[in-house]
């Protein structure tokens, strides 16, 4: 996974300025410092080599709380201290979102400061993806998104991982081998929205990290879709996983938290 070959690709497009970009609206983002350059470091993920957290909260969408019309989700992507280090905003297509949901195909653009993309995070639409641990043996059937930084080089993939009765993912890197498993709960209730729901980061049986659905204010709870998560993983972690650790949690939102409140 550090091999400089696997992102250092000429195809590779970094900084480009994404078509359809929302960037955040109301007072203005106290953003983390730009950071130094780092080596052996994909460009625009230098922000990841110096937090071992980060917490993704979704901006409420007064159009959706008061017609129900199902619009892109956006995540203003912080720091522990609160400082934004990147936000993310959703590319789909408007019949796939009034029509199938969360089962929709969809892009992620995660872009900086400066509105350049440096992370994309892409799943294609699958009809019959109904997010049941049964079928996710299923290539048919399993969620599964691909992480690029910058686009054009692929990191990793965050695929849904078939069990009996657990939701879990498997954390893989560019060649789909396995190297974490994000495992959730057995008796899983997305309405409960006063509990936490935890994925655990989980490398050879042991917890290093977790993917958890935080609990927000009554008013976002009871009135609204916009969800608040925090991704945690080893400060020493190599900064390529880090940013897939950080878009499992769009995938985790997607199949289980988007639903009509």
């Amino acid at each position: 996974m550090g091999d400089k070959h696997q992102y250092d690709n000429p195809q590779a497009q970094y900084g480009v300025q994404p078509q359809g970009q929302q960037m955040p609206t109301g007072p203005p983002a106290e953003w983390m410092a730009p950071p130094v350059a780092v080596p052996n470091c994909p460009p625009g993920l230098e922000y990841l080599t110096v937090v071992d957290k980060v917490l993704l909260h979704q901006q409420i969408e007064l159009m959706e709380i008061f017609t129900g019309w199902e619009v892109k989700n956006r995540f203003a992507i912080k720091n522990s201290l609160g400082q934004q280090a990147f936000f993310a905003f959703e590319e789909s297509e408007t019949c796939e979102r009034q029509c199938c949901g969360p089962r929709r195909g969809f892009k992620f653009h995660v872009v900086n400061n400066a509105g350049q993309e440096v992370i994309r995070a892409t799943r294609e639409f699958k009809c019959c993806a109904f997010n049941c641990c049964w079928c996710a043996n299923s290539d048919g059937c399993a969620s599964e998104i691909m992480v690029e930084a910058p686009v054009g080089n692929v990191l990793g993939y965050v695929r849904e991982a078939y069990d009996g009765w657990y939701h879990q993912y498997h954390i893989l890197d560019p060649s789909k081998n396995e190297v974490f498993l994000l495992k959730g709960e057995c008796c899983f209730c997305p309405g409960c929205w006063c509990v936490e729901h935890e994925f655990q980061l989980l490398a050879n049986g042991s917890r290093i990290g977790a993917v958890t659905r935080n609990v927000a204010d009554v008013f976002q709870e009871m009135c609204t879709k916009a969800n608040n998560f925090t991704a945690e993983f080893p400060m020493d972690l190599d900064v390529r996983l880090k940013a897939v650790v950080m878009c499992s949690a769009l995938l985790i939102d997607m199949m289980y938290f988007e639903y009509q409140k």
